[in-house]
């Protein structure tokens, strides 16, 4: 997990213990599982349902709700495209230590921008980054509007929103798409836990069968 820094004061300190024996430990491979769609789409729902399923199956694993973030350290960013960016930079910094310790993160944000959501996944191994689209379409997320936000966004109260005032980039070649327009939530995370036991082979480490 080596990290470049233009600083040559800053030197790197390797640890005595591997990601690979971490994983060992747990018991199963480590990866970040990316959510991206628009805001009232079904990411931190299905997200979070996913990583109940993962838990009853004993896996280590723990959710970045993008929301959360903001609470917390990324409390002091806006919503403008820089901020945006850094937003993202920091979430998949923060994965990536996850996955090192050998877990299984899930990160449910908006991640608007192609190249942000590139960004993070050059971060990680190649099978350690999973991108899941969640499409839903503009006009069912505004009917949904859990938060109330797009009304508010259409009313001119809330600035930069993604899909009204700021746009959305469709993920290119994600590696799962879920269509939460057609599906429930027990059918995408049906799809997303099949991928991982069968695609990724999550539980590679403990040897059982698709749980």
């Amino acid at each position: 997990m080596k990290k470049n820094n233009s600083n040559k004061n800053v030197i790197w300190h390797q640890s005595m213990i591997t990601k690979e024996s971490r994983q060992k430990k747990h018991k199963h491979k480590s990866l970040i599982i990316w959510f991206t769609g628009l805001s009232g789409s079904g990411k931190s729902t299905i997200a979070n349902a996913l990583q109940n399923k993962l838990y009853e199956n004993n896996v280590s694993v723990y959710l970045l709700d993008g929301d959360n973030l903001r609470h917390g350290i990324n409390k002091n960013l806006t919503f403008t495209e820089d901020d945006r960016k850094e937003n993202i930079r920091r979430t998949a910094e923060i994965g990536k230590l996850f996955v090192d310790a050998g877990i299984v993160v899930l990160a449910a944000l908006i991640s608007p921008f192609q190249e942000d959501r590139m960004n993070a996944r050059i971060l990680f191994e190649v099978d350690e980054f999973i991108e899941v689209y969640v499409k839903c379409s503009l006009h069912e997320c505004e009917l949904r509007d859990p938060k109330g936000l797009y009304k508010k966004a259409r009313k001119g109260e809330i600035k930069q929103f993604t899909g009204i005032d700021q746009p959305y980039e469709v993920p290119k070649n994600p590696e799962i798409i879920i269509n939460t327009n057609e599906l429930s939530i027990e059918e995408c995370v049906k799809i997303i836990s099949s991928y991982l036991y069968e695609k990724v082979h999550l539980m590679h480490h403990k040897g059982g069968d698709h749980p």
